[in-house]
């Protein structure tokens, strides 16, 4: 059975107020601005060495590594927004390894199923035309209907996305908070194992 402690309190509360408040943001501007970011990122660390000392920073870095770099490379190669590497740079910090790779894995996950319904709502309800003209190649055709492929602005691209990156970062957050919190998944902030590591060592 889930217990509550000051721990689980501080990690709840600060990865709900920054993904919900990185929601609001990238679905009003599609911005995801360094004021949010910047400041839960000082605050996961602060987070990490109070509750879990030396092999808390350890975990949360290498959650930065593997969730940060990632998203930096993607964003060196395919481009995309800054403010979404940067969220991404934030979480893993409070994530910690384990549960930063479930989270690169589920929201993955929930950009595809959410792209798929809102993609499906949009040809029924518009037409596939028009949807080819909003999200695909530029949202230009030619005179025969076929995209037309030219380089994009980075306003251009925000403008074709699906939704915004924070949406499915949230939903993937939220899953993992209940599947850790349950047990299902045994390691990360929330999950019986680790708390019980945390007894025996105030034991020890």
């Amino acid at each position: 059975m889930f217990e509550w402690t000051l721990q689980h309190i501080a990690f709840i509360v600060g990865v709900t107020v920054l993904t919900g408040i990185a929601v609001y943001t990238d679905a009003r501007k599609f911005r995801i601005p360094n004021k949010l970011t910047m400041p839960f990122f000082v605050l996961g660390w602060i987070y990490q060495v109070s509750f879990w000392g030396l092999p808390g920073l350890g975990d949360g870095f290498l959650g930065f590594v593997v969730g940060f770099g990632t998203y930096l490379i993607l964003w060196f190669v395919a481009g995309g927004g800054a403010g979404d590497t940067k969220l991404m740079g934030a979480l893993s910090v409070w994530m910690g390894l384990r549960l930063t790779i479930w989270l690169m894995i589920l929201s993955t996950l929930f950009v595809v199923i959410d792209s798929i319904a809102i993609s499906m709502y949009k040809v029924l309800r518009y037409g596939a035309k028009k949807w080819k003209k909003e999200h695909l190649a530029t949202g230009k055709v030619d005179a025969k209907g076929k995209p037309v492929f030219k380089k994009e602005t980075p306003e251009e691209k925000r403008a074709r996305r699906m939704l915004p990156f924070a949406v499915p970062v949230a939903m993937a957050t939220l899953l993992l908070m209940v599947l850790n919190g349950a047990g299902i998944i045994k390691e990360g902030q929330l999950g019986p194992q680790r708390a019980a590591k945390q007894e025996q060592a105030q034991v020890d």
